[in-house]
């Protein structure tokens, strides 16, 4: 994985799950959960980083990255949340390290809560867990996705070009945005991109959203404090929500801490992963 590639496939019942691993076979297993519209490229520094200490596990999500988008296929947290409990067996994890960003934050917590996935801790970066969520154009793209598809190639790659770049408060690299802007263009990439926000519904955080407390294992709540896609104020929330969980506010950064502060939230990371169970 000398450039970001993810070189291992699984086969789940969404369709074609790119994966990989990097750093020591004998560290302590760590896995990176991306969030919308996104992929595991944006752990990619922060992955580099922990890889001298753990073995790390990346992946994205079906409809995400690398991995398949096709028509009609089903990207639904609740399909996420078990194909991730999936996995986990599949890497042979019994209790790994998890860090879960946006609606990888879902997935971890539909997972541990409702499917019996196990985590020796649990690091959530912003992540979609409490309501409401989802902005104004959020909503109104879920109610017309079928009328976005058809927007011609160069509006749409306008349109994602835009709201990615609000995901980021100093603002992105071009390169960087180009590379996140990426997966979503051209077929399949832009009927994938209103697919997943189509399917984003709220009933899978309802589920589990007054389970919170129930979470024993060791839980770290980060927040970027310029965030304005979901305000710091749920990360406080979240994190009183889950008994002994640490709050930690990431000044300067917007949605996207991974690019916006990534010095810092390694950090903060490794702080956290490397205190003694």
């Amino acid at each position: 994985m000398t450039e970001w590639q993810l070189t291992e496939t699984f086969h789940s019942a969404a369709g074609e799950v790119r994966w990989g691993s990097l750093g020591r076979p004998d560290g302590d297993p760590v896995v990176l959960l991306h969030g919308t519209p996104f992929s595991s490229y944006v752990w990619r520094d922060i992955a580099h980083a922990l890889a001298g200490h753990h073995q790390v596990f990346v992946w994205d999500m079906p409809g995400y990255g690398a991995s398949e988008k096709s028509a009609g296929q089903d990207v639904s947290l609740a399909v996420q949340s078990r194909i991730f409990t999936q996995l986990l067996e599949h890497w042979g994890l019994d209790e790994p390290l998890v860090v879960a960003h946006d609606f990888g934050g879902a997935v971890s917590l539909r997972a541990h809560l409702l499917h019996g996935a196990r985590y020796r801790a649990l690091a959530l970066v912003d992540p979609v867990a409490l309501a409401p969520w989802g902005s104004p154009f959020f909503r109104l793209v879920g109610e017309q996705s079928a009328v976005f598809e058809q927007l011609p190639p160069a509006l749409h790659r306008a349109l994602v070009r835009e709201y990615v770049s609000s995901a980021s408060s100093p603002g992105l690299h071009p390169a960087v945005l180009d590379q996140l802007v990426l997966p979503w263009l051209g077929d399949p990439g832009q009927g994938a991109f209103y697919r997943q926000i189509a399917q984003a519904d709220q009933r899978y955080t309802d589920e589990v959203q007054e389970r919170y407390g129930e979470i024993a294992v060791p839980t770290l709540v980060c927040w970027g404090e310029d965030d304005t896609w979901i305000p710091v104020a749920k990360g406080r929330e979240l994190a009183a929500r889950i008994p002994d969980a640490r709050f930690e506010p990431i000044a300067g950064a917007g949605h996207l801490v991974q690019e916006d502060a990534p010095a810092r939230l390694t950090a903060v990371l490794l702080d956290f992963l490397r205190q003694p169970r």
